[in-house]
């Protein structure tokens, strides 16, 4: 060993030693005056995560910080020591980044910073399976049917920004079975590749309960053609979570639930083989893996330990 490898790895050796013990990867950029990282990390397609930004070494009180990532805005807390945190949903579809366009406001000055956070892609299975014909291929009625009940739940969903954040703590599973089907999975109805799958399903009998992922009011109960009887939760800050597919909704439009309180019951209505709880998680009108509500960190600690580093751009027009 060179007496230059040497000095490298001692020098590796003292900044692992001084790194807080996390489980995180310390992995945070730090360009053009931007800090940002995302917990959990890597940041995957098709999930929400914590965005953590540092928008300025010298950054006071009256700095504010906001922004918009595929569509969608975003919703910053001011933490400690000048450092802000939003949900960030991220898109099934897309590369390996997602641009991420970042406001800083002093007042009298603004500036507009465009970062790219880096994203991995999951691989995904199939899986085929049988229902009426009439699920499978609606006919012109059933689709224009099903098209105007898409636009409501994405109304709502869209909706879920004007309305402040009302959780916290961790999110919940809604049912404590095992899970029959996961987000992403391609389905295969009659024969014909019709579709992906962009829920978690959980097995259960006809009248299990159906608990609240988190704290919410309810934003809708309804009856649709492929949900059947659904229940959707306006957790606020832009999140929402839906329940389809239920035999009894046990709550109405404009009440507040709390986590863990039972709002419906197993079913096998709208579209379904057979009795379960088909669990959605919105973003905005971004559908992502409601599971990864549950891999959110609790602690905005996450924030400077994170391992999805964000590399600033140019400043966008």
């Amino acid at each position: 060993m060179t007496h230059r490898e040497g000095l490298t790895v001692a020098s590796l050796a003292l900044v692992a030693a001084l790194l807080p013990r996390t489980g995180w990867t310390q992995d945070t950029a730090r360009t053009k005056g931007i800090e940002s990282s995302t917990a959990p990390a890597p940041a995957r397609r098709g999930s929400v995560v914590w965005l953590y930004v540092q928008p300025g070494a010298n950054a006071d009180s009256s700095l504010t910080l906001d922004g918009t990532a595929a569509g969608e805005p975003l919703h910053f807390e001011r933490l400690d020591e000048g450092r802000f945190r939003t949900l960030l949903g991220i898109p099934l579809e897309g590369g390996d980044t997602l641009a991420v366009t970042l406001r800083r406001s002093t007042g009298a000055q603004a500036d507009t910073v465009a970062v790219d956070v880096p994203v991995v892609r999951p691989a995904f299975a199939s899986e085929r399976l049988t229902v009426a014909p009439r699920y499978a291929q609606p006919d012109s009625a059933a689709q224009a049917r099903i098209d105007a009940e898409l636009a409501q739940s994405r109304a709502i969903s869209r909706r879920a920004h004007d309305t402040p954040r009302l959780w916290s703590g961790r999110f919940l599973r809604p049912r404590p079975s095992r899970i029959t089907s996961v987000y992403g999975t391609g389905r295969e109805f009659n024969g014909a590749v019709t579709s992906r799958h962009l829920g978690t399903d959980f097995a259960g009998k006809v009248g299990a309960p159906v608990r609240a992922a988190g704290r919410a009011v309810v934003a809708q109960v309804a009856q649709f053609y492929l949900a059947g009887n659904a229940v959707y939760l306006d957790h606020g800050g832009g999140l929402v979570t839906g329940y389809f597919h239920l035999s009894r909704v046990l709550v109405a439009a404009g009440d507040t639930v709390a986590a863990g309180q039972v709002i419906g019951e197993v079913g096998k209505s709208g579209r379904a083989t057979g009795p379960h709880l088909h669990w959605i998680a919105r973003y905005g009108g971004i559908t992502v893996d409601p599971m990864s509500l549950l891999a959110l960190p609790t602690t905005p600690e996450f924030g400077r330990h994170g391992g999805g580093k964000g590399e600033a751009r140019e400043n966008a027009p």
